[in-house]
């Protein structure tokens, strides 16, 4: 009789990171409901808008979601779209259904995450048709690759790996045609923080060493030696979930220099208020006005 494996210090750390996938998709979900920005697929994967969220959320995610598109277009524009996309930590993102409607998906899309995160969404998307009619439709046969943890097609992949393990997810990527001479944008939204320095170091050198021309999107904490990055840390640390790679979050030179010394040649980081700022303005005006209309400011 096989013993059960007991459960560790570690599958508590990692079940509070899990539970971080959903408490951006409430936050995203709640955001769209009062006109934000459009999101035609979140309310599949959140049913419910849940409780108010303050304006600041409101906007902070605006600005999040806004900033890394602007730059995610911008990659597949300059590309032509002959590119592939890696989604490290994805979640219930639903990036590639937007790129589906707006007729600028890459040549592959890859999500990778948790196993447990990766089976959830893929019960989605099989549940849901106007989730999977958009991944069929790009699909040249009768028939997708289905795993527990794996889904696959032409144009969309997700994939259940453990991001601290390189070697692993390398192996994982590639066994779903990952193309290292395609050009290749990375994206990563509050992932890194929950890795040792050393582990996400690793994983940033990989995709710098693996790809001929490469795009890396963080999109991570800074400033987090300051009392509002103190009581952050300490509310999630009563939720089990220790930030591991805080140190790399001090400062936007502390970012850069992650990534300058891991074999990346070039590294810039703006703090959220200069990509405020950046943004179109009309989109600006547009999704506070909607605030503001649906009893937000």
């Amino acid at each position: 009789m096989a013993a059960r494996r007991s459960f560790t210090d570690s599958d508590t750390a990692d079940e509070a990171v899990r539970t971080t996938c959903d408490d951006a998709t409430i936050c995203k979900r709640f955001a769209t409901s009062k006109g934000y920005w459009k999101d035609s697929c979140l309310q599949y994967f959140v049913r419910n808008v849940g409780e108010r969220k303050a304006p600041e959320i409101n906007r902070g995610y605006y600005a999040r979601v806004q900033g890394v598109n602007l730059l995610l277009d911008a990659f597949l524009k300059k590309t032509q779209c002959l590119c592939q996309v890696i989604n490290l930590g994805a979640g219930l993102d639903t990036t590639f259904w937007r790129l589906k409607e707006e007729n600028l998906l890459p040549r592959k899309f890859f999500e990778v995450d948790f196993p447990t995160v990766v089976a959830r969404k893929i019960h989605y998307i099989k549940t849901k048709p106007p989730l999977s009619k958009p991944i069929i439709d790009e699909h040249s046969s009768d028939t997708l690759l289905l795993e527990p943890h794996a889904l696959d097609s032409d144009r969309y992949c997700i994939i259940g790996a453990d991001l601290r393990d390189v070697s692993g997810l390398d192996e994982k990527l590639k066994k779903f045609q990952l193309d290292p001479e395609l050009p290749t944008l990375l994206l990563s939204e509050c992932v890194l923080v929950y890795m040792t320095p050393a582990q996400s170091s690793s994983l940033i050198r990989w995709a710098a060493e693996t790809f001929h021309t490469a795009m890396f999107i963080n999109y991570e904490q800074v400033n987090m030696s300051d009392r509002f990055g103190q009581v952050m840390v300490e509310n999630l640390q009563r939720r089990q979930c220790s930030l591991a790679g805080v140190e790399a979050c001090q400062s936007l030179d502390s970012q850069r220099e992650r990534f300058l010394k891991t074999g990346w040649e070039n590294a810039e980081a703006l703090d959220m208020m200069t990509v405020y700022s950046v943004l179109p303005q009309e989109d600006v005006a547009r999704s506070v006005a909607g605030g503001v209309l649906s009893g937000q400011t």
